[in-house]
């Protein structure tokens, strides 16, 4: 019997190496290596095809030539088609296995309704040559489709990556634009600019890396600015990008103000921005009516004829479980993908990272260290270093460290790490959550419940058990969103408080320069002034000024606590600017008009977004209001109705006995438990929906949930 399935286990460590690829280095030499000899001489032919790939790799920025992405492509394609083939004929045993059963035995088992499909499902004896023909088909049909599979996504998968890039790109443009145009008033060179642009890339995203590549092109192969600027042109997947490229080529090669061209592009770009906020508002509100009507007013409708029919004709529980426990969850999961993706390129850009952070990740330190003779790298003949063993053994310390490091820090300091990763409050409120079920669940009659309901013909009991848990389930749900909805707020409150005092102070802070203030006094006189959450940062700052910090490391501890893109954009200015000329007067204007456009959007978004919230909550209380209906006065009133010796007469009120003929047959009990569940699915999915279509972000949604879960819960327990 084991023998029977060794072809299976080695067509699955054949796939390992493929599979691991994309997350082992190892695998993915293993795969190189192997593919280049194999198809690296067939994918050389000049083709419009290959060229078309070519562009795609270069927009989608995949550090691969086309020569070894394409070799292991094709090489990942037949690994698949012959795994494939292995898993066919497993599968072909398998559907002769499922369906090799009587059609009078399947005739018994399906309702009489259906006893059609018997004749069409059950399988006949086939033959040796019939079997044969089963198994060649299904193993050529599952190889054929993985093999094509493989090959069709792994090259559809570069225009997803391609066209990703370009959303951030193009969110990230007008923040770039205003970062090259502030630092080439500061007096720095143009090529100069560019450079610092791409060496902040943790700030501006994709953009930035766009133009690292022009940066490289000019500094490692000595091509001229105008030129290498029009090869990024030529790769990159933005059309916006592409626009500006071309036109700021054209400045630089025609002598004109590269200052005005700036300004205009900037004034342009923000425009185009408060336009794509209005199409943005305008495609939520097709979103919300969308919502209404299709997730919250069709499947009220559904179950409101489901339940009077299931009451007075026929069962239907079945039916609306299927709808309520699975219908509904992934309705709205599709739904939150669908809008996401769609409106992906009109949201507001978001954190990429900050002026810390890439410090950190490049192993950058602010203290110097000592390195003795005996610790020093061996230099060899060919230029390599040779490390000696204390040195090794050193890294690798390091190395534990900064794998243990994350768990370290969230130990040490718990509050902090909370709020800066919400879910880490899972590890208090699970627990908090798990005692309080202990406390008020009534295990005894909990494990009955169960007992009975996995025994056979007692499978009706599953309705007694989930009466039971569903209660304590429901909080221990309150419990864990509300502690993530509370770090989740705290931050995103304090975030909201900084981001609103930013232009005051930038504002602030180019008027106490213009006055012949250094940039370091400035920053004593503003941590003196009333800037909210700014100050007490500002405060700090100074403080590790007087310190011995050099503005820079100073600069940098601000951004780091801030952790607020239009932070990490305005110290990443003062610092370059600071480099470039004492006087950043100029600069800090230009950060903080774009500061201030920045928060009026963002305010302008959130007034109009009230009204999509509104919406989801009204269109939620219609679902539960109709539910509680259903659960209080419909169900009940059937039921003391079928229970009347009236109905058993065939006399109620001129309505004959067939119509009611059902009802004593129907569990009411489930059918209230089911709107009870009905009634949480919808409060979660509601407010989740709500979140994004109202503030921009799923994760927002959890409060809504929380608000609307907590609602519905109270409302079936107390009434």
């Amino acid at each position: 019997m084991v023998v029977g399935y060794l072809p299976l286990v080695l067509a699955v460590i054949f796939c390992l190496p493929v599979v691991l690829s994309p997350v082992s280095s190892r695998a993915n030499l293993f795969i190189t290596r192997i593919s280049l000899p194999l198809f690296g001489w067939h994918v050389m032919n000049e083709s419009p095809r290959r060229r078309q790939q070519e562009s795609s790799l270069r927009a989608a920025f995949v550090g691969e030539s086309h020569r070894v992405y394409s070799s292991k492509t094709l090489l990942m394609s037949a690994v698949f088609g012959i795994a494939g083939s292995v898993f066919g004929v497993y599968f072909a045993a398998l559907i002769v296995q499922t369906f090799a059963v009587p059609a009078s035995a399947l005739r018994e088992a399906l309702p009489p309704a259906l006893g059609f499909l018997a004749a069409v499902a059950s399988m006949p004896n086939l033959s040796v040559y019939e079997l044969f023909g089963l198994v060649l088909v299904s193993s050529a049909t599952v190889g054929a489709t993985l093999a094509a599979g493989t090959y069709v996504v792994r090259w559809e998968y570069l225009d997803q990556r391609a066209r990703a890039r370009r959303v951030q790109i193009d969110a990230a443009l007008p923040q770039t634009i205003a970062f090259i145009y502030a630092l080439s008033r500061s007096g720095m060179p143009f090529q100069k600019v560019l450079a610092t642009l791409t060496e902040n890339q943790h700030v501006y995203g994709e953009a930035a890396r766009e133009f690292g590549v022009a940066v490289n092109d000019v500094q490692t192969f000595g091509t001229d600015l105008p030129t290498a600027l029009r090869r990024m042109a030529e790769r990159t997947p933005s059309q916006r990008l592409d626009d500006f490229t071309e036109n700021l080529t054209s400045v630089l090669t025609s002598g004109q103000s590269l200052s005005a061209f700036l300004h205009e592009q900037y004034d342009r770009f923000q425009a185009e921005s408060e336009a794509q906020q209005q199409q943005y508002l305008e495609l939520l509100a097709t979103f919300a009516e969308v919502y209404v009507t299709v997730l919250v007013a069709g499947p009220l409708f559904l179950i409101t004829i489901l339940v009077v029919v299931g009451l007075v004709m026929q069962d239907t529980l079945p039916l609306l479980r299927v709808i309520i426990y699975l219908g509904l969850p992934l309705a709205s999961v599709a739904f939150v993908v669908y809008v996401d993706s769609v409106t992906e390129s009109l949201r507001a850009p978001g954190r990429t990272g900050s002026v810390a952070d890439a410090d950190d990740a490049s192993g950058e330190s602010n203290a110097p260290v000592a390195v003795t003779d005996a610790e020093a790298e061996i230099v060899t003949a060919d230029g390599g270093v040779l490390e000696n063993d204390r040195w090794r053994a050193n890294r690798e310390r390091l190395a534990v460290y900064d794998r243990l490091s994350v768990a370290t820090r969230a130990l040490s300091q718990p509050g902090q790490s909370m709020l800066e990763n919400p879910l880490y409050t899972l590890a208090v409120t699970l627990p908090l959550g798990l005692i309080w079920i202990a406390l008020t669940l009534d295990v005894r009659s909990a494990v009955q419940t169960l007992r009975a309901a996995v025994l056979p013909g007692l499978e009706g009991e599953w309705t007694a058990f989930a009466a039971v848990v569903d209660g304590p389930l429901v909080e221990l749900t309150l419990l864990s969103m509300g502690g993530i909805t509370l770090a989740y707020e705290l931050r995103k409150r304090r975030l909201k408080a900084i981001e609103r005092e930013m232009p005051d102070f930038l504002d602030r802070m180019a008027s106490v320069n213009e006055a012949g203030v250094t940039v370091v006094k400035s920053l004593h006189r503003l941590a003196q002034s009333d800037l909210g959450p700014i100050s007490e940062e500002l405060r700090r700052t100074w403080r590790d000024i007087q310190w011995g910090a050099s503005l820079r490391n100073a600069l940098r501890g601000f951004d780091r606590r801030a952790q607020v893109p239009m932070v990490s954009r305005a110290v990443t200015l003062i610092m370059n600017a600071v480099a470039a000329s004492g006087e950043v007067a100029p600069v800090l204007r230009i950060a903080a008009n774009e500061a201030q456009d920045s928060r009026r959007l963002l305010r302008e978004r959130r007034q109009e977004m009230m009204t999509y919230l509104v919406v989801i909550y009204i269109s939620f209380f219609v679902f539960l209001g109709i539910v509680v209906a259903l659960t209080l006065a419909f169900i009940p009133s059937v039921e003391a109705a079928s229970q009347s010796s009236a109905i058993s007469s065939g006399e109620v009120q001129g309505v004959s006995t067939g119509v009611f003929s059902g009802l004593s047959d129907v569990d009411t009990t489930a059918y209230e438990l089911l709107f009870f569940h009905a009634a949480t699915i919808q409060a979660i999915c509601s407010g989740l929906i709500a979140g994004q279509l109202g503030e921009g972000r799923v994760f927002d949604g959890l409060k809504h949930a929380v608000v609307l879960l907590t609602v519905s819960y109270a409302l079936f327990v107390f009434l």
